[in-house]
């Protein structure tokens, strides 16, 4: 590996490369790793002595001895501990002498690698735009605090109504006569018409939701014969106070 082999007459290896989990190494690699160091021998240090740097105990690498390819089981347990990624690996068998390794391996080891940073990569790049989290839907800019048409765009100062008219579009010549009573005569009250006052595309739970803001409850104009009349109905009834003076 022209640059990403240490130990081996070149530099150590990219970080990018060196902190790339154990996964990255696909069967091939770890099947030739096996060829090398599963062999006892008295001139080269084995998966034995691999294992030893890789901190294992004395009675772990006796359980590793039973299996037909140690090697394998070594690298499946070390890549779930901390610190193993393929930079260290490689960085062990530098320590122990192993250029034979890491000069047949390091192209193979090499390629992996790469295969592995552009599959990150790919996999990032098809995520979706949106957010995974689920937040509200409560308007976090101030241009949208408003609700009515006279409202105070940041939301300091919203406008006042005396009564909140709840009403089906089957009653509306009742509610327009009732507006010009109430309105329009001596009792001089302010009344909050949705079809009048609200700012269009205003979500129907915002504007119950709002209620508090009026000072006496909602005025009652229908039986609430449809569902949205009926909820609104109850929202507001929730949260409307009836002012004591």
């Amino acid at each position: 590996m022209a640059a990403g082999v240490p130990g081996a007459g070149s530099a150590s290896p990219s970080p990018s490369k060196s902190s790339l989990p154990l996964a990255a190494l696909n069967v091939r690699v770890r099947r030739r790793l096996s060829l090398f160091l599963n062999v006892r021998a008295q001139v080269a240090a084995d998966w034995s002595a691999l294992a030893e740097e890789m901190g294992f105990e004395y009675l772990e690498i006796r359980r590793l001895e039973r299996h037909s390819d140690p090697t394998g089981s070594l690298l499946d347990d070390w890549q779930g501990r901390p610190g193993a990624s393929v930079g260290r690996l490689l960085e062990l068998l530098a320590k122990l002498g192993r250029d034979d390794v890491l000069l047949e391996l390091g192209p193979s080891i090499e390629e992996d690698c790469q295969k592995y940073i552009l599959k990150q990569q790919q996999e990032e790049s098809e995520k979706p735009l949106q957010v995974a989290a689920v937040d509200s839907s409560v308007p976090r800019t101030a241009e949208m605090a408003g609700i009515t048409t006279l409202d105070d765009p940041m939301g300091q100062m919203p406008e006042r109504f005396d009564a909140f008219i709840c009403y089906c579009s089957n009653d509306i010549q009742f509610v327009q006569e009732m507006i010009q009573q109430l309105e329009q005569t001596n009792y001089r009250l302010k009344l909050c018409v949705s079809d009048r006052d609200v700012l269009p595309g205003t979500c129907v739970w915002s504007i119950a939701s709002a209620a508090g803001w009026w000072w006496l409850s909602q005025m009652i104009t229908c039986k609430a014969r449809n569902v949205t009349s009926r909820l609104s109905l109850h929202s507001a009834s929730l949260q409307v106070p009836i002012r004591s003076d």
